[in-house]
């Protein structure tokens, strides 16, 4: 499904690729009803290409065994079989479709990959402009958010509490803080 298409204002044609040290991937979990989980995956990728006509596309991928939530069991246990099964599925990616005005805001649509499933999203996304760079070209900046349905991708696991509710939510908060350069 291809959604109408915008363009972003100061973001020229061209090649523009995702600045890991400058970004981050991060997500939100509920742990046992009453708090959150905070993690980040620290291995990623992708770019954001864009047409002679301004169209922007993204496509990026995320090595999910990069997953931290500062505690190294936990993190082994999201990479087993019960959660990623990253051993199988190594990386989860997404590929744009369409970009979209959303009152003074955008919405990226596109299909994400995770645990071998893929579904469509949407990217609730703010642009943060265009910046000259220090030296090496100039910057685009994004900030994104959407949440997903674990068992949607097939990480079913159910660690149910006692006194009702689970262990782990079913909702994930994926939130994108994404620097771009624009490569020569």
């Amino acid at each position: 499904m291809t959604t109408a298409t915008t363009t972003f204002p100061g973001l020229t044609a061209g090649t523009w690729a995702i600045d890991s040290v400058h970004s981050t991937v991060g997500f939100t979990v509920r742990h046992l009803v009453v708090s959150k989980v905070r993690g980040t995956f620290n291995d990623f990728s992708g770019a954001i290409t864009v047409a002679e006509d301004g169209t922007p596309a993204v496509a990026a991928e995320i090595q999910v065994t990069s997953i931290d939530t500062k505690n190294a069991d936990r993190d082994a246990h999201i990479r087993s079989a019960d959660f990623f099964d990253a051993e199988q599925f190594p990386t989860a990616t997404f590929k744009s479709t369409g970009v979209r005005a959303a009152g003074s805001d955008y919405v990226v649509d596109g299909e994400f990959t995770l645990h071998g499933v893929t579904k469509p999203v949407e990217l609730k996304l703010e642009f943060n402009g265009v910046n000259p760079g220090m030296g090496q070209g100039p910057v685009a900046g994004f900030e994104a958010t959407t949440v997903l349905n674990r068992k949607d991708f097939g990480i079913s696991i159910d660690m149910p509490l006692e006194g009702g509710g689970a262990v782990v939510g079913d909702k994930i908060t994926i939130n994108l803080e994404i620097e771009a350069g624009l490569q020569a």
